[in-house]
């Protein structure tokens, strides 16, 4: 893993700079209806690497009751099969993050108070939505790249739930668009279903996507 700072970073907050907390949503904790395994563990460590940067953005699954993933609005059909639908395959989920429940809202511990933006995604009822910038039919964007491209930033630095969906979804799609992305791994907690948090990390790889960790940042 390299640090930071051996890849040129200055020590002091860049303006060019933006953090991305990926859906640290209740619904994602140990309790909720789609847990991720030890979530809850984020939390801190996200608050401490929080006052690092001057542009942070927190983005939450805002689905509609009715959300094509979920797997009770396909009879005859359970939690993680998948299906096809015309932008691909869909995994299906456990209801959650419905909009305006307990469930969809930003984890009460995690410190919002420096936050410059809200992204919510997922919010059509026929589409799916991993990553912060693009849905999952690949053609529906959401406020995030417009907003990052008027703050004049260059780099994102993305941590969260789950590192192997919406977080790894969230930062191809960044690298993609032409930024400069480092994954915060200890800041991030994955599902690892068959093997998905190493073939995440091939294609980060690949992307020349950085995985870093929260301490690299904070020395930054």
């Amino acid at each position: 893993m390299k640090s930071l700072n051996s890849l040129g970073y200055g020590g002091k907050m860049n303006e060019k700079q933006a953090l991305i907390v990926v859906d640290v949503q209740n619904d994602f904790l140990e309790t909720g209806a789609l847990p991720v395994p030890y979530a809850s563990e984020v939390i801190p460590v996200i608050n401490r690497i929080i006052p690092e940067f001057r542009h942070i953005v927190f983005t939450q699954d805002w689905h509609p009751k009715g959300h094509i993933s979920f797997a009770d609005n396909h009879p005859g059909k359970r939690p993680y099969e998948a299906i096809t639908l015309n932008y691909g395959e869909q995994i299906l989920w456990p209801t959650h993050c419905v909009q305006k429940t307990l469930g969809a809202q930003l984890a009460e511990k995690l410190d919002i108070s420096k936050a410059a933006l809200f992204v919510k995604k997922g919010t059509q009822e026929k589409v799916d939505s991993y990553s912060a910038f693009l849905e999952a039919d690949r053609q529906t964007r959401t406020i995030l790249e417009n907003w990052l491209r008027k703050q004049a930033i260059e780099e994102v630095f993305v941590c969260g739930l789950a590192t192997d969906f919406c977080v790894s979804w969230t930062a191809l799609d960044a690298a993609n668009a032409g930024f400069k992305v480092t994954v915060i791994e200890d800041a991030s907690r994955g599902i690892n279903a068959n093997n998905s948090i190493a073939k995440a990390k091939e294609q980060w790889q690949k992307a020349g996507i950085v995985i870093s960790n929260s301490e690299s940042v904070i020395g930054r």
